[in-house]
C-alpha cells in the first residue's frame, strides 16, 4: 500500500455535490461520492514506515520535554520507535490478533503503543483513564485482552486489584515506570523481519481496534473497527478538509490533541495526522491553566474540540472582561462577531458598520481569543455534540473557521461534516464523501459507508441491513444538510401528547457560563422542566462579582439573584421552541453530574435514568404547586 492509493490530489479543496433523493417534496436521502479510493492492501501499522520511506526528516509528532519545550519527532525516528516496541510486544508472546488494552491520558506513549500494536498485528482496546475498576474489568474481560498498558501507579493498582477476575490478562505495563523502554529491551534480539511479516499479514479487512461505547444504558459494547474503516474515514476527511490538513498558510499544519484517545473522535484525528503527515502533539491535562500553557507552547494551526471546551474559552474571556469592568464591551464584540460569522457563512460581504466593528474589536477581543488557543489556530473541528449556531458564528466572526461534524463510534467518528467554503450554521453539514444519509419514516438518521463498523464484539444480535440505525433523530434540508434534533430514546412525550426533543434546550443552556449540566424532563408530565447544575468556574466568578464568596452552594441554589440570571438563560432557550415545548420550571442542584457518581459517561453524555433515579424528589417537587401560587 502506498500513499498514492488515496486516488486524490489534495492541492485544493474537493467539493462534490451531494446526490439527493426527494420524496413528496422532502429530501429523504443524501449521498456524496467518495474522494478517496479503497486501499487494496495494508493496514494502519504501515503508516509510520511509509512516512519514513517517503519523508524521513519530516516532523510527524512533537514531544513535550521536562523544561516545557517541544521537540519534533521525525518520520524516521517515529518509525524506528514503532519497530522497536512492536518487536518487544512480539517478544513478550503476543500473537497476531491478540487484544492489547491501553488505559492512559492523551500522551505520546499512547500513540506510539497504538501504532506498535498494529505493526505487531494486534488489536488495540482503549479504556478511558477515568474508568472505574468495574468498567475497566468489563472491557478487559469482554475483549479478552491478554495485555494492558496503563499510564501511572494509580491505574496500575486499579487493574491489579481486578486481576483475580481476569485470568486471561498475562501482562500489565506502566508507562511511568519505564514500560516502553523495557519492551524495547525485550525485543532487541528479534530481527526486523518478524514485524514485517506481521504487517504483511494484515489487510484492510483485519480488525484494528475494539472501541467500547459509552454505555448510557447497560454494559458498553465493543465496536469492531477495521483498518479499512479508518482508511475510508481519514482519507476522505483529509481530501475534503484540504485547508485543515494541508495548510494554506506559511505555518505547516499541526494540531495539539487534548481529547481522549480512548474516544474514537480523538483517535481518528491521530490516525489522520499520521496519514497526512501533520505534526501531532499530545496534551494530557485539560485543566484550564495546563491546557492554555500547552497551546501557547505548541501553537497549533487547527484544533479538535468538543463544544464544552469552546464554551469554556468563550466564557473565560467574558469573565476576564467582566473583572476588568469591560463586560458590556465584550458583549458588543461578541454580537458583532456573531453577525460577522453569519455574514461570512451566507457569503455576504460585511457592511461598513460591521467592518468598523471588526477593526475595533479584533485587537481588543478576537485576537485574544485566538491567542488563548495558541495564536495560530485557523480551524476548529468540532464534534461530540452540537456546537450551536451562536457559538459557531462567534468563532467564525473572530477569525477561526469551524467545521462541525456528526458521527458515532460505529462510524469511526465523522459521518457528516461541514463542507469547506459551504458552511451552514446550525447543521452538521453534508455526508462525508463516500457516505449516504437517509431519514427513516420516524425521523431516525440512517447511515451507510465504508467507515461503518464491522459489528459488535461478543454480541449475538447485530445491526441488520445495509443501513446503520443511529438512534438519533434528524432532518435534511433542501440542500442536503443534516440537522440533529435529538435522540430517539430521549424524546419526551408530555401527558398532553407533545413530542419534545430535549437536546436543543440542553445545548443552549450548557453554553451559559453558570450552567455545568442540564437535563430536560417531562415524560408523561403536564409540562417541561429541567434540572440544572452549576459550573464551578462560572459560579466562582459570579460569586466574586456579586460579593457572595462565603455563601455555601446549598444556599446559593435558592439565591434570588442567581435564580434570576438562570431564568433569563431559560427564557432565551425557550425562544428556540414552541410554548408547549418550553421549560416552565427548573431546579438548581447543589452538586454536579459526574462520571464518578454514575451520572455521566466518560464522554460526558448524560445517563438520564441514573439522574432521574437519584434526583426523584427534586423532580417530583417541580410538578407540585408552583412557587408563589
Amino acid at each position: 500500500m502506498d500513499r498514492g492509493e488515496r486516488a486524490v490530489d489534495a492541492a485544493e479543496p474537493k467539493l462534490v455535490e451531494p446526490v439527493k433523493t426527494i420524496v413528496a417534496g422532502v429530501v429523504r436521502e443524501v449521498a456524496v461520492p467518495a474522494l478517496a479510493g479503497t486501499p487494496a492492501g495494508g493496514s494502519l501499522g504501515d503508516l509510520p514506515f511509509l512516512n519514513a520511506l517517503e519523508a524521513p526528516g519530516e516532523p510527524v509528532l512533537a514531544r513535550k520535554e521536562r523544561d516545557g519545550t517541544w521537540r519534533d519527532v521525525t518520520a524516521a525516528e517515529f518509525a524506528a520507535e514503532v519497530l522497536a516496541v512492536a518487536k518487544g510486544l512480539i517478544a513478550e508472546g503476543l500473537a497476531e490478533g491478540d487484544r492489547l488494552a491501553i488505559m492512559a491520558r492523551t500522551t505520546y506513549e499512547w500513540t506510539l503503543l497504538d501504532f506498535a500494536g498494529w505493526a505487531a498485528g494486534l488489536v488495540t482496546v482503549p479504556i478511558y483513564p477515568t474508568s472505574s475498576a468495574l468498567q475497566a474489568r468489563w472491557i478487559i474481560h469482554d475483549s479478552g485482552a491478554v495485555a494492558c498498558a496503563v499510564e501511572d501507579t494509580v491505574q496500575a493498582r486499579l487493574i491489579s486489584a481486578e486481576r483475580a477476575h481476569l485470568p486471561g490478562l498475562a501482562h500489565l505495563w506502566e508507562f511511568d515506570t519505564g514500560a516502553i523502554g523495557r519492551l524495547v529491551k525485550a525485543g532487541e534480539h528479534l530481527p526486523d523481519a518478524v514485524v514485517q511479516a506481521r504487517r504483511a499479514a494484515r489487510t484492510p479487512d483485519s480488525y484494528a481496534t475494539l472501541v467500547y461505547t459509552s454505555g448510557t444504558t447497560g454494559q458498553p459494547k465493543g465496536c469492531t473497527l477495521t483498518h479499512g474503516n479508518f482508511f475510508a474515514e481519514v482519507d476522505n476527511a483529509v481530501a475534503l478538509l484540504h485547508p485543515v490538513f494541508d495548510s494554506v498558510s506559511k505555518d505547516p499544519a499541526s494540531t495539539l490533541l487534548f481529547l481522549p484517545l480512548s474516544h474514537v473522535f480523538g483517535r481518528m484525528v491521530a490516525v489522520g495526522c499520521m496519514r497526512a503527515r501533520v505534526k501531532l502533539g499530545h496534551a494530557p491535562s485539560i485543566k484550564t491553566d495546563d491546557l492554555l500553557a500547552d497551546l501557547a507552547g505548541f501553537r497549533p494551526t487547527f484544533l479538535l474540540a468538543i463544544p464544552y471546551v469552546l464554551e469554556k474559552v468563550h466564557n473565560t474571556a467574558r469573565a476576564t472582561a467582566e473583572r476588568m469592568g469591560r463586560a458590556s464591551s465584550f458583549d458588543r464584540a461578541a454580537r458583532i462577531a456573531q453577525r460577522l460569522g453569519e455574514a461570512a457563512v451566507a457569503g455576504e460581504a460585511p457592511g461598513l458598520a460591521l467592518r468598523a466593528g471588526r477593526a475595533l474589536y479584533d485587537p481588543l477581543v478576537y485576537r485574544r481569543i485566538r491567542a488563548a488557543l495558541g495564536g495560530r489556530v485557523r480551524y476548529i473541528l468540532s464534534g461530540g455534540s452540537p456546537l450551536g449556531r451562536r457559538l459557531a458564528a462567534f468563532y467564525t466572526g473572530a477569525g477561526i473557521e469551524v467545521f462541525e461534524g456528526y458521527g458515532l463510534t460505529e462510524t469511526t467518528a465523522a459521518a457528516t461534516v461541514t463542507p469547506p467554503l459551504r458552511p451552514r450554521l446550525g447543521t452538521v453539514g453534508w455526508p462525508l464523501p463516500g457516505t449516504a444519509v437517509r431519514i427513516a419514516d420516524d425521523g431516525e438518521v440512517l447511515l451507510r459507508g465504508g467507515h461503518v463498523f464491522a459489528g459488535y464484539w461478543n454480541v449475538s444480535a447485530q445491526p441488520a441491513g445495509e443501513w446503520l440505525a443511529t438512534g438519533d433523530i434528524g432532518e435534511l434540508d433542501a440542500d442536503g444538510y443534516l440537522t440533529i434534533t435529538g435522540r430517539k430514546k430521549d424524546l419526551i412525550i408530555t401527558s398532553g401528547g407533545k413530542n419534545v426533543a430535549p437536546a436543543p434546550l440542553e445545548d443552549w443552556l450548557r453554553a451559559h457560563p453558570l450552567v455545568g449540566q442540564c437535563m430536560v424532563i417531562g415524560d408523561n408530565r403536564p409540562y417541561i422542566a429541567a434540572l440544572i447544575t452549576l459550573e464551578p468556574d462560572g459560579l466562582a466568578h459570579w460569586r466574586q462579582m456579586h460579593k457572595k464568596q462565603g455563601v455555601p452552594v446549598r444556599e446559593l441554589v435558592t439565591d434570588a439573584e442567581l435564580l434570576e440570571e438562570l431564568q433569563r438563560a431559560v427564557d432565551e432557550a425557550n425562544q428556540l421552541v414552541s410554548r408547549a415545548e418550553s421549560i416552565r420550571r427548573f431546579a438548581v442542584l447543589p452538586g454536579e453530574f459526574t462520571e464518578e457518581r454514575g451520572h455521566l459517561t466518560p464522554s460526558l453524555k448524560l445517563k438520564r435514568g441514573a439522574v432521574a433515579r437519584d434526583y426523584a424528589p427534586e423532580i417530583e417537587a417541580l410538578y407540585q404547586t408552583p412557587r408563589g401560587s
